[in-house]
């Protein structure tokens, strides 16, 4: 048998097959051996040939099953692989036939996680020679993660119903549940660079000859481009340097300190917030954003600093991947966080828990590494005074801040943080 990527089932035990026998094999078993020793004791040859075909027909079915059950091969298909929760994945199915022989009734079931749903199973009639046949079932889940389907499983029986065997697929295929994506406006934050995200051109070479900064010839570049004094100096091919795009970046903070968050399941602050924290990601990413997550615990998941040289496609994939399996984290506060930003990353977007004293000046010392922030923060999770405090000492500090409350529609915060911005800028420019 195969699965997936056509991976061969190791060949079993023949004794392991025996305990493959249904009830009608057992009692064909019995009554043969019950047959040849009544034969015996009696000295009656036609009751032993009797016996001998009642022993031997279920003993043959094992072992005519055991040597062609590596003749049919299962593969799975996940359509789409990636789904936000509450959506349904397809999962499609396909067993081929690649014997010369009939199979008889087949038994197919996939195991799956029991948050996805129930395992299903399928009865497929007798596959003729080279045939294939295909079924599907749908999965959906409330909570988001990475669950893992398979291995598949048949179960394979004989003409006769004497021997049914189970043999499992050794391959599996995993569904990602991702965080609900909203789509957002398109909106002007405070601390945004110009053009929303499309970024300018950085000329490397300014405007004189003199001043080009060239680089080494590399196989494929355009000899139009090269730089005949620099190579007359350096005594090696040189060529002048590409003008480089310079991305607008962005720096998306998620608390995830246990501690910060009350209540738990698909409806609580935290998946709230994870889901918030997502379609902020997919928003700006979309933008042309170089995008990077940043939580407590102070690892920054790949994106614009992680690594990561590929397409936006490719950025939304690993950040949603990753925003799919975030939990909780034992930190105590936002320290790590703070000293994990950089000051290169632009505007700074932070979704914050529950917040006493201490984390409320880190908070604080979070903005001055970015020109601009808006901080969404929980309401009704402490003392009313308590929070207009923390409010002020953030907005002091730069931060525009959004209070939110789990259920709240994320497209109004996001217009909030809008005009919140806006009158940030307004109160700044009086002042000075």
């Amino acid at each position: 048998m195969a699965a997936g990527a056509g991976e061969q089932e190791p060949r079993g035990n023949l004794w392991t097959s025996l305990g493959g026998l249904t009830t009608r094999g057992r009692s064909f078993l019995a009554a043969g051996i019950a047959a040849a020793v009544c034969a015996y004791v009696l000295g009656q040859s036609d009751l032993l040939r009797v016996g001998m075909l009642l022993a031997v027909l279920p003993l043959l079915c094992v072992v005519v099953l055991h040597r062609t059950r590596h003749r049919v091969t299962g593969s799975r298909r996940l359509a789409p692989a990636r789904v936000p929760v509450r959506s349904e994945a397809r999962v499609h199915l396909r067993v081929d036939n690649v014997s010369r022989l009939p199979t008889g009734l087949l038994m197919l079931q996939d195991r799956v996680p029991y948050v996805l749903g129930p395992r299903p199973r399928f009865v497929l009639d007798r596959v003729e020679p080279g045939g294939r046949r295909e079924v599907s079932y749908r999965v959906r889940s409330d909570l988001r993660g990475r669950y893992p389907l398979g291995p598949l499983q048949l179960r394979l029986t004989d003409p006769f119903g004497m021997v049914e065997l189970t043999r499992s697929f050794s391959a599996y295929d995993t569904l990602t549940v991702i965080p609900r994506v909203e789509a957002l406006p398109p909106v002007r934050l405070a601390g945004e660079s110009s053009g929303y995200g499309d970024g300018g051109l950085r000329a490397l070479a300014l405007a004189g000859d003199d001043d080009m900064i060239p680089r080494e010839y590399r196989h494929g570049d355009d000899l139009r481009r090269v730089h005949w004094r620099s190579t007359a100096r350096y005594g090696e091919l040189m060529v002048r340097r590409e003008e480089q795009p310079q991305k607008a970046r962005c720096a998306v903070v998620l608390d995830t300190r246990r501690s910060a968050w009350s209540g738990s399941g698909p409806d609580s602050p935290f998946e709230w917030a994870v889901s918030a924290a997502a379609s902020v990601v997919m928003h700006l990413v979309e933008r042309g954003y170089g995008v990077r997550l940043v939580t407590d615990a102070g690892s920054p998941a790949p994106g614009l600093d992680g690594g990561l040289t590929g397409d936006s496609s490719e950025t939304a994939g690993l950040l949603m991947d990753t925003l799919a399996v975030v939990g909780h984290s034992g930190e105590t506060g936002l320290a790590k966080a703070h000293e994990t930003l950089g000051g290169g990353d632009g505007l700074l977007i932070a979704f914050l828990g529950t917040l006493d004293e201490a984390q409320t000046a880190v908070a604080a010392r979070m903005r001055q590494r970015a020109p601009g922030g808006v901080a969404f923060t929980p309401r009704g999770q402490q003392p009313e005074q308590t929070e207009a405090e923390q409010t002020r000492l953030l907005r002091e500090a730069g931060w525009t801040v959004v209070p939110y409350s789990p259920g709240d529609p994320l497209p109004h915060l996001w217009q909030q943080a809008d005009r919140s911005s806006a009158g940030t800028v307004a109160e700044e420019s009086g002042q000075g």
